[in-house]
């Protein structure tokens, strides 16, 4: 009933785990992963505690191939199981059990494995091991790029329901319930992108550098730019540089927005030192 990738980045060391499923909430079952340790995609006939005794196992000192084996071997439905996991090295094993329901089957390559069950076609899995090997960015791109090409071959033969996608210690999102919860996961990730910007942008402007913090600030923008918390803060972060004029377009599209009281907003920064009162008097 799902699809899913554990997989290791060599370069940065980063550990992700990304599923779909025709399933309510697939993430709280599927995903499991630990920085610097180790992660772990439990599903077909899914025992979460697969993830923390993996992960545990594989913090301990195991590597994948022996977590994921002595877990197996202690489980007396282990046949109904399709699990998989990778360790901080890149070592990675998987399993399939024989009654799990068909298509069901797994691809292991350097530092990643894909697995399926319930798939329309049997050639799921080697269609997401390719399209990961083939796709270039970061290791969040990439784990899209193998959800994307499971969908794109059929994927679960019942349709589509949930998503996740975790990279440990960078991101972890979830899709519930949604008719097209890749597309959904993927704006998601464009949404965590901008306020990643947005922190960035923070932190040059603590450091005093406007021009990068206004760059960072835009990019941010750029991934959502229906986020009036974006535009809002570029305005009183402009009038904090004494650029009010500037700012007045920035906040006046706020004020203009269907949902939020910004302008009330901007009244009470004053009384807590986020700006001074005869800027926010001329903003209002």
């Amino acid at each position: 009933m799902t699809y899913s990738i554990v997989a290791r980045d060599p370069s940065t060391g980063q550990l992700g785990v990304a599923v779909q499923s025709h399933w309510f909430g697939t993430g709280s079952v599927v995903t499991w992963a630990e920085p610097g340790v180790g992660a772990v995609a439990t599903q077909a006939f899914g025992e979460p505690s697969y993830g923390p005794l993996g992960l545990g196992l594989m913090r301990g000192g195991k590597t994948a191939p022996q977590a994921l084996s002595a877990l197996l071997a202690a489980d007396e439905a282990s046949s109904r199981r399709q699990v998989a996991m990778i360790d901080s090295s890149g070592n990675v094993h998987a399993h399939t059990g024989a009654e799990c329901l068909g298509e069901a089957s797994h691809v292991v390559g350097e530092n990643y494995s894909c697995q399926a069950n319930m798939m329309l076609r049997d050639t799921v899995p080697s269609a997401m091991a390719s399209a990961f090997e083939a796709a270039s960015g970061d290791l969040i791109d990439r784990l899209l790029a193998a959800l994307d090409a499971a969908e794109a071959e059929g994927g679960d033969i019942r349709g589509r329901q949930s998503s996740a996608l975790l990279v440990a210690g960078v991101v972890e999102l979830r899709v519930e319930d949604d008719p097209e919860p890749l597309h959904e996961l993927r704006r998601l990730v464009r949404v965590h992108r901008s306020y990643v910007s947005m922190n960035e942008g923070d932190a040059h402007l603590a450091a005093g550098d406007l021009e990068a913090a206004m760059q960072a600030y835009e990019v941010a923008q750029e991934g959502a730019p229906d986020n009036m918390e974006f535009t809002f803060w570029r305005g009183v972060m402009l009038a904090n540089f004494g650029k009010v004029d500037e700012a007045r377009s920035f906040l006046e599209r706020a004020y203009a927005a269907p949902t939020g009281h910004w302008r009330e907003l901007l009244r009470r920064l004053p009384s807590v030192g986020l700006l001074p009162q005869d800027v926010a008097d001329q903003l209002v």
